[in-house]
């Protein structure tokens, strides 16, 4: 069986060889520190993308067999984002900048960090219909149709491939920020809903489309990222009522053409959203950030079932650790596996501070724990 098929078969609670070992990539520092320590070339550092022939390379040398991440996605942001620029620059070295996104932040040049967000472009129904509407509007320039052509007769491939539907809501909290979204639902509900409306609108016409070529897709999967350390950043009973009809209908679209695992990313404590998702018709949750909440797939299989299911929880840290923290990881996750549809994964992206020789021992420990 090669990757794909172990991976399908774990999914869908049939037998398998062996369980893959999947990533999700890496911070870009990471693959700078690594380039500098001699283990991947300057090239692939450069050149590296989800899925792509460096991440291939890379996955290789420390041996990851896939990354979940691998996805063909239309773009169902906005079109045409925002042209980032400077637009001041403050006497202590920060620059006052408006992003892609029309979010204005404070960001230090040459520093890698969440940025400050200090305002925003989208604050009510004028600045929405002036500057956001116009950029959630279709059109076919919006999907790589002939790379879609490259993708079709696939059915034999020894590698997943996704469809990556975009966000439903994760992306209004970028262009909102927290405090204002939060504000827009009690100052202007209607806008509110129209906003939601017409973003997830646009994501199934992008879906739609790249389905109708008749390509074949393994998965499915959103981004949202919508949670912290204590729960969602959204009312849970709003977003059901608001957000959940959009994921049905879009996990409905994806069924009709026969795609059957539906992935989410969503990093925090997302127990309060995960029946809102799972009911909608999203099955797997990703990347179970473990975290202070120590996040697991445990509990939610007991709650809900063989129905749901999970890729990652495997927690980043030790790989900054040592031999023995990253063996004892792997002991936390054994009976994890043994529940059956869960392959852990990385929590996040792979961090600056790995250790490149920790990770190998990583990926050489789980094939030898898990392969039958």
């Amino acid at each position: 069986m090669n990757i794909r098929e172990n991976t399908l078969a774990v999914l869908h609670y049939e037998p398998y060889e062996r369980l893959p070992i999947l990533h999700f990539g890496y911070w870009a520092e990471t693959l700078e520190k690594w380039a500098e320590e001699g283990h991947i070339t300057w090239e692939e550092a450069k050149n590296w993308a989800d899925g792509n022939a460096a991440d291939l390379s890379i996955a290789k040398k420390l041996g990851f067999d896939a990354n979940w991440s691998t996805c063909f996605g239309g773009n169902s942001a906005l079109r045409p984002g925002f042209e980032p620029k400077v637009l001041e620059e403050l006497p202590n070295g920060l620059q006052k900048v408006v992003n892609h996104e029309g979010v204005i932040e404070l960001v230090k040049p040459h520093v890698a960090s969440i940025p400050s967000e200090v305002d925003h472009l989208l604050k009510d129904r004028a600045s929405y219909e002036e500057h956001y509407k116009p950029r959630l509007q279709y059109s076919d320039e919006r999907i790589d149709f002939n790379y879609l052509e490259t993708l079709k007769n696939r059915e034999h491939s020894e590698n997943m491939l996704g469809i990556h539907i975009g966000s439903l809501f994760g992306n209004i909290r970028n262009w909102c920020g927290v405090e204002g979204i939060s504000y827009l639902y009690a100052d202007d509900e209607e806008l509110y809903k129209e906003i939601i409306d017409d973003n997830a609108n646009l994501c199934y016409q992008v879906a739609e489309n790249i389905l109708k070529t008749g390509v074949h897709f393994d998965f499915a999967h959103f981004w949202e990222d919508i949670c912290f350390k204590n729960g969602p950043l959204v009312i849970p009973s709003v977003f059901e009522e608001l957000v959940g009809p959009h994921y049905k209908r879009i996990t409905g679209l994806l069924k009709n053409y026969g795609v059957d695992i539906v992935s989410l990313d969503c990093d925090g404590m997302i127990d309060s959203l995960i029946p809102i998702w799972f009911e909608n018709g999203v099955n797997t949750m990703f990347p179970i950030e473990v975290g202070t909440w120590n996040a697991s797939i445990a509990p939610w299989r007991e709650k809900y079932g063989k129905g749901l299911r999970g890729v990652g929880g495997m927690n980043k840290t030790v790989f900054a650790k040592d031999f023995e923290a990253i063996d004892e990881e792997i002991e936390r996750l054994r009976p994890l596996v043994a529940l059956g549809g869960y392959i852990p994964c990385p929590d996040h992206r792979i961090a600056p501070d790995a250790k490149w020789e920790n990770v190998q021992y990583y990926c050489k420990r789980m094939h030898e724990v898990f392969t039958k």
